[in-house]
């Protein structure tokens, strides 16, 4: 067990500290919140892509039984990559918090302490219990509590990674000063479609595919799964129509940013 949680906590952590190493030779003008941040973002799109694939061959190899069908990448990368991961990620969001306030000058990052992690905690809730939610509920889902059935399901819940590769790719390109060219707004048009499609709409496909195996109809899938099942997919669901809400909100007013025109220069 040691050897295989020993996959990912080896991997994250060593790309992370490869890059962290690397990009200051390219971008010597970087500060360290800047370093900080593009390597945690490239090691998550790693991550994501990684999981996406994953994701890809699991719902492809188990679509003829969505409850019976076994695929070993199921259980296996949550265990040598997931797990490790969302640990690894926690303390890289962590970093990038607190080299980001060091750099403005705050009293309080002079060094780590606990109110440095209280402030990261307080400032990033909703990703902290997203992280933590994972660790303690879908490991042991994953593992113990679904008797190896619905691995489809697990491949499902791997494809919602696939919008990560363009949230952290918009916020390299903002990095890098590149948040003009028309790379960042097609990037933002595909943060908006893969994440509405694979963290919102995926939910509500997995239902119907549910309701497909056993002849029930999609309204009626809900009473007949368990209550713990609505509730834990609801907990999953919740965060994502918020997040997508925010990037919605966000993706606007870029728009009308870049709708309004230059002005005009005064006339003397």
């Amino acid at each position: 067990m040691l050897q295989v949680l020993a996959c990912g906590a080896v991997v994250f952590p060593g790309l992370f500290l490869a890059f962290r190493r690397l990009l200051p030779c390219v971008f010597r003008h970087w500060s360290d919140a800047d370093v900080v941040l593009v390597s945690e973002r490239v090691v998550s799109s790693i991550h994501a892509i990684m999981a996406t694939t994953a994701g890809v061959i699991i719902v492809a190899s188990c679509r003829d039984n969505v409850i019976y069908d076994r695929h070993w990448l199921a259980p296996s990368f949550v265990i040598w990559y997931g797990v490790p991961y969302m640990a690894y990620d926690l303390f890289a969001m962590y970093l990038s918090h607190y080299h980001r306030f060091r750099v403005k000058g705050h009293e309080d990052y002079k060094q780590h302490s606990l109110k440095t992690v209280n402030s990261f905690v307080r400032r990033e809730f909703l990703l902290v219990l997203h992280h933590i939610a994972l660790l303690t509920i879908l490991l042991p889902v994953t593992l113990f509590f679904r008797q190896d059935q619905g691995d489809f399901f697990i491949g499902c819940l791997f494809l919602t990674e696939l919008s990560t590769p363009f949230v952290s790719l918009g916020k390299i390109l903002i990095q890098l000063a590149l948040q003009n060219c028309w790379l960042h707004k097609a990037n933002g048009g595909m943060v908006l479609f893969t994440f509405f499609m694979c963290r919102i709409a995926l939910f509500p496909y997995m239902y119907w595919m549910y309701g497909r195996h056993y002849g029930v109809p999609l309204y009626s899938v809900p009473f007949h799964l368990p209550l713990s099942t609505n509730v834990g997919n609801f907990c999953i669901l919740a965060p994502q129509v918020y997040w997508f809400v925010l990037l919605c909100r966000k993706g606007y007013r870029l728009y009308k940013r870049s709708r309004c025109p230059e002005a005009s220069p005064a006339v003397t």
